[in-house]
């Protein structure tokens, strides 16, 4: 199947900024792309299952998970995170969990669930005037 030059351009341009967000982020910004790309994979999400597109709902729902378990969860320092770092790290293990259970079930409310959980701190982090080094290890 085919797609219109100003689609297959739009998503070209979408994948450039994006790559260029990235390259040119801190670690305390690619943190927050990283909350907002959730975010984004939740809702998206959300509307495939009110829509009955399983295939893609499964897409977003695993996108998400591999952020969480990829982008968030896996840099955190442990050691010198504190409390804090193990309080992130079991908010995202019960979020991994659920989603799974959510996307197992088809259950709108799993995703409703985490992305409530996952919006005050992805606040709490984009309002942080000076990235924490210590929650997260560097790259």
């Amino acid at each position: 199947m085919y797609s219109s030059v100003n689609t297959r351009s739009a998503a070209a341009y979408k994948r450039a900024s994006v790559e260029a967000s990235v390259a040119m982020a801190d670690p305390h910004q690619l943190v927050t792309l990283l909350f907002e790309a959730l975010q984004r994979h939740l809702a998206c999400a959300k509307l495939a299952l009110q829509a009955q597109d399983i295939t893609g709902k499964c897409y977003q729902v695993n996108a998400a998970l591999r952020i969480l378990e990829e982008g968030l969860k896996a840099p955190l320092d442990m050691e010198r995170g504190g409390e804090i770092a193990k309080n992130l790290n079991a908010l995202y293990d019960y979020c991994i969990r659920r989603l799974v259970l959510a996307n197992a079930k088809n259950d709108e409310a799993g995703l409703d669930e985490v992305s409530q959980l996952i919006a005050p701190v992805a606040s709490g982090w984009k309002e942080m005037k000076v990235p924490s080094t210590q929650l997260v290890r560097a790259a």
